[in-house]
Order: structure tokens, then C-alpha cells, then sequence
């Protein structure tokens, strides 16, 4: 499966952006002069209205930078749930200044006991008046503009989706094993909401499964990176009077590594071309987890001592690998409903 041009051409414009702009401060020109935050947003609420496979190349080029942007968090998830949710006048009011990037967003989701519908707790009183306390939200260390909040419905148990109003809700920083992407959580006691959404599960079904082709192309981006690094270490790096990358071993688990990241990268190109239909985006999920997270581990390791230091990027790429693998819920569930859904065991 290959690319288009047009998706080549995007592919080099973010990577020159993020060549020339450190960390976070390439966000306003990822915005300004690509337009990355407008790309899910349908042109009718002054975005882009690219698909899935144009997000995965700005995921892969992020992921391979380990950006922290906040890309995934803003521009990819309280989109989607926006889109989900058919609430067009709430689109309307709020998806242009998302794509514009004036405005930053989240999707508070899950909570200590998980990323799955039944698992959430949060509950929405008379008014609506929300209260929980949900965990893992997406954000930069500043509170979003807009923050949207899956909970149910005191009495029905219905799950639905609200948006905060205005300030409310306590938002603290969450400490993190990954410093490339910032995490928060939200404490919400009788906090103001408004209702967008009482079909909560269908558009909770949605994001999931975008969430998580999205980060997949992302995952590629990072283990394509951590190899290619890896690659030039091994050509560098002298024992025994030779570089190891001579040694047979070595060229083994090089060439295992490369077949496991390209193989990860069809299941990411599949799932995204699939516009993230549920089976593809399992699978897409379950392998570009474990390949990133075994390409990391080995970059340590062929990396030796200098792959330890706090200089180098060695660890960040094994902290986003095991950080990410529990995004969303850890490869094994998804393993387990892309099991259920082919009967290969019974659904639960």
C-alpha cells in the first residue's frame, strides 16, 4: 500500500518543521503554515476534511520525533467525538477554533478502572452537574479551551458525552514515565456540563477505535526512528577491534527488527485506509505496541551505556513505547475483542 504524492508532500513538510522547531514550540507552525490541527475537521467547519490516512503521516512523522505536540490529544480526539456525537450545532461552535488552533481541546475518558465503557463511573446529576474523577486525559501542562467528558446518567446509567462549562473542574498535571507527553487529571464535583451526546457507548466505540490507528501510525514513526538510530549506533559502536553491526548475531536482530516495524507499518496503513474500522484498528493496535516496544528495549540494548544517559534518546523512546502501549487500553484487550470478534473465543 502506498502513499500519494500529496501525502508525501505533507509527510516532508511536518518533518521540516519539526527538523527546525524543537519541542513544543512547533505546534504554532505545524498549525500556522501546515494547517495539522484543521486535517480531521470537515471543511464545512473551516477545516481541511482529510481523512485518516493523511492524520497517520502527521502521527508517524510526530511519533518519530517524539513530539509533544499536543496533536493526538487536541486535534484528533475531541474531534472525533465532536463528529461522533451529531451534535452539529456544538460542531459548528466548536470545531473552527480547533482546526485554527487557537483553541486547544481534550476528551476526558478514562478512569482507575479502565478505558471500557462499563468501567466508567462518572456520573451526571440534575443540571447537568458532572461528578468523578477521570485519569490519563491528553493535555499539555495548561488547561485546555475546551475539555468533553464521557459520564452517566445518575438514574438511566446511560452513558453520555458533555462538555465542561467554562473553567470548572479541577485540572492538575499528572506526573508521567513518559516527558514527551503530557498527561492530567480531572476532579469534577457537581461541575456545570452541557449534554452533546446521550448515545455515549456509540461515540466512546468510535474514538477508541480512531484513537488507536492514529497512535499505532504514531508507534511506527517512533520504532522506525529508534531503529534507524539503533542501525547507525551499531555501524559506529567498536568491540573486539571491529563494529558490532559486523558481528552475525547483531545483523540478526537488526533484520528481525526491520521485518517486525515494516510488518507494523502495513497493519498502521491498512487500519487508517479503513477509515479505522474496528477489526483493522484491533490489530493495528495489538502489533505496533508490542513492535515498538521490543524495538525500543533492543535500541537500549545495542546502544549499550551511552543508551542509559539522560542526554540521549534512547530512554524516551522505551518510556513512549511502554507509556503509549497502555493508552487506550493495553494491546491484550484489544487482542482479546479482535479474538472474540473472529470467534476465535467466546465474546465477553
Amino acid at each position: 500500500m502506498r502513499t500519494t504524492p500529496e501525502q508525501d508532500e505533507l509527510r516532508a513538510a511536518v518533518r521540516s518543521v519539526l527538523d527546525r522547531h524543537a519541542g513544543a514550540a512547533a505546534w504554532a507552525p505545524l498549525t500556522g503554515q501546515i494547517g495539522v490541527a484543521a486535517l480531521a475537521v470537515p471543511e464545512a467547519y473551516g477545516g481541511l476534511g482529510c481523512g485518516l490516512p493523511e492524520i497517520a503521516v502527521v502521527a508517524e512523522e510526530l511519533g518519530r520525533a517524539l513530539s509533544p505536540v499536543p496533536f493526538l490529544g487536541s486535534a484528533v480526539l475531541p474531534v472525533t467525538a465532536l463528529l461522533a456525537s451529531g451534535d452539529w450545532d456544538a460542531c459548528a461552535r466548536l470545531l473552527p477554533g480547533l482546526a485554527e488552533g487557537t483553541r486547544t481541546g481534550a476528551l476526558a475518558w478514562a478512569e482507575e478502572g479502565g478505558w471500557e465503557a462499563e468501567s466508567l463511573t462518572t456520573t451526571a446529576g440534575e443540571g447537568p452537574r458532572l461528578t468523578g474523577r477521570k485519569e490519563y486525559v491528553l493535555a499539555p501542562s495548561e488547561r485546555p479551551d475546551l475539555i468533553l467528558v464521557f459520564a452517566r446518567d445518575a438514574d438511566t446509567r446511560r452513558l453520555s458525552l458533555y462538555e465542561l462549562q467554562g473553567d470548572e473542574g479541577e485540572f492538575t498535571t499528572a506526573p508521567t514515565l513518559d516527558r514527551t507527553r503530557g498527561l492530567a487529571r480531572i476532579r469534577l464535583d457537581r461541575t456545570p456540563a452541557r449534554l452533546l451526546c446521550a448515545d455515549g457507548e456509540g461515540v466512546l466505540a468510535r474514538v477508541r477505535d480512531v484513537a488507536v490507528t492514529v497512535l499505532a501510525a504514531e508507534q511506527v514513526g517512533g520504532a522506525e526512528r529508534a531503529l534507524r538510530d539503533t542501525v547507525r549506533q551499531v555501524g559506529e559502536r567498536v568491540q573486539f577491534g571491529r563494529p558490532i553491526g559486523s558481528f552475525q548475531a547483531v545483523k540478526h536482530r537488526l533484520a528481525d527488527l526491520y521485518t517486525a516495524v515494516e510488518s507494523a507499518r502495513s497493519l498502521a496503513l491498512a487500519a487508517a485506509h479503513a477509515d479505522a474500522e474496528p477489526l483493522a484498528a484491533a490489530a493495528a493496535r495489538t502489533v505496533c505496541s508490542e513492535t515498538y516496544r521490543t524495538v525500543a528495549g533492543e535500541m537500549i540494548q545495542l546502544h549499550g551505556g551511552i543508551g542509559v544517559t539522560w542526554e540521549h534518546p534512547a530512554h524516551d523512546h522505551l518510556k513512549r513505547a511502554h507509556q503509549s502501549a497502555h493508552l487506550f487500553g493495553p494491546p491484550a484487550a484489544h487482542r482479546a475483542r479482535l479474538a472474540a470478534a473472529l470467534g476465535l473465543v467466546p465474546s465477553p
